[in-house]
């Protein structure tokens, strides 16, 4: 049977410009809104506006659209700082007022418990704040050399599509790391690999005792870890080194998987750090190990932490998904014993480095895929007190699964990057494992993103 032929020259159909009143925001950041039983997700609207609308993916139940025009605006819309905004990807609610921002998230924290846990916290905590603006002390920026144009292209990806944004500057990034775009991009479009450098990969560590000081004030300490197709000609090198000096920044390079990063120039430059002043810690991290991307909030983030769990000189505490210890460091501050466990052996390495450099003893750190945590394997870790955890997106589903009688602590303080899934798993303790769910707020640890990172305080009854 022949094939029926398709008309090349058919004119595509043009999704009709609608109207919509936006009621709520989604986990995305896109307004929601009820248009003919269909429901609208509309990129670019805000709650309590009238807006048109033109859908770009339309499904049987759901449509996708972006906002042609705002016809009644929002009392909490406000001009995006950043001239990139609309065009890049990364924070999708500059629109926003920062305050409105954060009573978002604190409503869709609320939401997931219910919807999808049924629990509600006894108390939800006051939302913590941090830096509005240059936050970001790490980030991955895409690199794409433009044939027709002769230049390069270094930032995020376009909104919705694989493509780079062009810009030459970012209001999230620490100011030093924004300044370095434009410098970049000149730089790059030199090498004879520029078609062959798809990504860089930053991380900024506090001014340390071996950085530079720059007009009377401690430089950060910044690396750039370049993620290379091909090998370095030696003209490519002297470009990389004399922009490292140029720009005081280390050059890391990485040919493969991840144990092919490795420092390229200088090879005795400044560790990178973060330190936590209010106990007295410092912790020296590799660039491309796990750390919070904003330090200022991490400092509030565990004091809250510390606050709910209350943790004693008597007691045995342990860390779950402790990565560096960021959490587990302040634990052992107060005196108690305690157990961190984490999936990666390359950050256990680097939280005893941290627990020796801090002349912490009473701590104990070991390797453990909690994602395939059994009752068994819990109960011979032996019985704690309490816990904190703070597992990535999947949340901790099997671990919590695992609790019973025989080693369930009094207490479980749960740090999340992803309230679906702490709505899921706080469902579980309340419904199946016998916790109240005494309190929960949101922590913007990701200011003008939809991201929300969260932490809830649990007890046994």
């Amino acid at each position: 049977m022949a094939r029926r032929s398709r008309n090349r020259n058919q004119t595509p159909v043009v999704p009709e410009i609608k109207h919509a009143t936006i009621e709520s925001l989604d986990q995305e950041g896109r307004g929601v809104a009820h248009v003919e039983g269909k429901t609208i997700f509309v990129d670019g609207a805000l709650p309590n506006e009238k807006v048109t609308f033109q859908s770009i993916r339309i499904k049987p139940s759901y449509e996708v659209a972006n906002v042609v025009e705002v016809l009644k605006q929002s009392n909490q819309r406000v001009t995006p700082k950043c001239p990139h905004f609309g065009l890049c990807g990364g924070c999708k609610l500059q629109h926003l007022d920062f305050a409105a921002q954060v009573a978002a998230k604190q409503r869709l924290l609320e939401n997931d418990l219910w919807h999808i846990g049924k629990v509600k916290a006894e108390n939800m905590l006051p939302p913590l704040y941090g830096p509005t603006w240059g936050y970001r002390h790490k980030a991955r920026l895409s690199v794409k050399y433009v044939d027709k144009k002769q230049r390069v292209l270094v930032g995020f990806n376009e909104k919705a599509t694989r493509y780079v944004a062009v810009m030459n500057s970012c209001e999230v990034l620490v100011p030093e790391v924004s300044a370095l775009i434009e410098p970049l991009q000149n730089m790059i479009v030199q090498l004879s690999i520029r078609d062959k450098l798809p990504q860089i990969e930053l991380a900024v560590g506090e001014a340390n005792n071996e950085s530079e000081p720059v007009e009377g004030n401690a430089k950060p300490v910044i690396v750039l870890i370049l993620r290379i197709m091909a090998a370095l000609m030696p003209e490519d090198e002297v470009l990389l080194k004399a922009f490292a000096d140029d720009h005081a920044v280390q050059i890391w390079t990485q040919t493969k998987g991840p144990d092919t990063i490795k420092p390229f120039y200088p090879l005795d430059g400044a560790q990178l750090q973060y330190s936590l002043p209010e106990f007295g810690l410092t912790y020296p991290f590799k660039p491309n190990e796990f750390t919070q991307v904003n330090p200022q909030i991490n400092q509030v983030m565990i004091r809250r932490a510390m606050q709910l769990l209350a943790p004693q000189a008597h007691e045995n505490i342990a860390d779950f998904f402790c990565g560096i210890g960021n959490f587990t460091l302040p634990i052992a501050r107060s005196g108690a014993q305690v157990l961190g466990l984490e999936g990666l052996a390359n950050l256990v390495d680097r939280a005893n480095e941290s627990a020796q450099l801090n002349d912490i003893s009473h701590v104990k750190f070991g390797v453990a895929d909690l994602f395939k945590m059994t009752p068994d394997a819990l109960t011979n870790l032996g019985v704690f007190d309490k816990w904190l955890v703070d597992p990535p997106r999947d949340g901790a589903f099997e671990l919590i699964k695992s609790l019973d009688n025989s080693n369930s602590p009094q207490r479980i303080v749960y740090v999340s990057c992803n309230p679906a899934t702490l709505a899921r798993d706080a469902g579980v303790l309340v419904n199946e494992k016998g916790y109240l769910l005494k309190a929960a707020g949101v922590i913007n640890m990701f200011p003008h993103t939809a991201h929300v990172e969260s932490i809830a305080l649990f007890e046994r009854i």
